[in-house]
């Protein structure tokens, strides 16, 4: 715990057997509670492996639910033990798990109600080998995303984000895509219901281990990605009224 926080860290997971473990041993247990895996069907021994070294909470998707569908399921198990900071954190060792001090602290000392760890900020993207299309359309698409959604984020886009008890009971995810726009139609949502994000700079690894989706994944991320910021606006000038945005809280 922390200022008398639960803190619980989520793991979305899909065939991450070989860096699971290194990633494991990072969390700082000091502060952090318990962890929840949800293996999305892997094809490896990533479920067998988790419950292995010790992780409390180890789910398996019967069939595929993607990942906007594993975070679903990784957010509402976190709610069900009674957490009340919850930190997403990526088993494939892209992000370093020792930041989560960090993360957990702006949120438990009610800093920010939510907080991104941006690989932009600083040189870290770059530096830990993002290729360079992804950095440029992570930019293009961050500054589409701060005029439409008026926020000034330096990046939308990381996987590595926390937030409070008080955000995820607020917000509908669960009406959210299953696919990888999921991360940003919850972005809207926690913009729309009036909380605040903050932002840590977080430096990343590229590696052929590492998690990544490819350029035609990618392309079709980017464009739900600009529908969802035109339906924030939208919905801001009330021309739609969408039921994504509607506040549980």
């Amino acid at each position: 715990m922390l200022n008398n926080k639960k803190i619980v860290v989520v793991m979305p997971a899909y065939n991450a057997e070989l860096t699971l473990e290194k990633t494991y041993n990072e969390i700082p247990f000091d502060i952090v509670d318990e962890v929840i895996l949800v293996d999305d069907t892997s094809k490896d021994q990533t479920s067998i492996l988790a419950k292995k070294i010790g992780i409390q909470h180890v789910i398996r998707h019967e069939r595929n639910k993607g990942y906007g569908g594993n975070q679903k399921t990784c957010y509402n198990k976190a709610k069900e033990i009674g957490a009340d900071i919850v930190i997403m954190l990526h088993p494939d060792y892209q992000y370093t798990p020792t930041l989560i001090h960090s993360i957990a602290s702006i949120i438990a000392y009610n800093v920010y109600p939510a907080v991104f760890a941006s690989r932009i900020l600083g040189k870290g993207a770059l530096k830990g080998g993002m290729p360079l299309y992804k950095y440029f359309f992570n930019r293009c698409l961050t500054l589409f995303q701060n005029i439409l959604m008026s926020q000034k984020l330096s990046e939308y886009h990381t996987g590595y984000r926390a937030f409070s008890i008080d955000v995820l009971n607020a917000v509908d995810y669960n009406i959210c895509s299953d696919d990888f726009v999921f991360d940003n139609q919850m972005c809207a949502q926690v913009f729309y219901a009036g909380f605040e994000i903050g932002e840590v700079t977080c430096p990343t690894k590229y590696f052929d281990e590492a998690s990544s989706i490819n350029f035609a994944r990618s392309v079709k991320y980017g464009l739900g990605v600009l529908a969802t910021s035109v339906q924030y606006r939208f919905q801001k000038w009330g021309i739609i009224n969408l039921a994504m945005f509607k506040k549980l809280n």
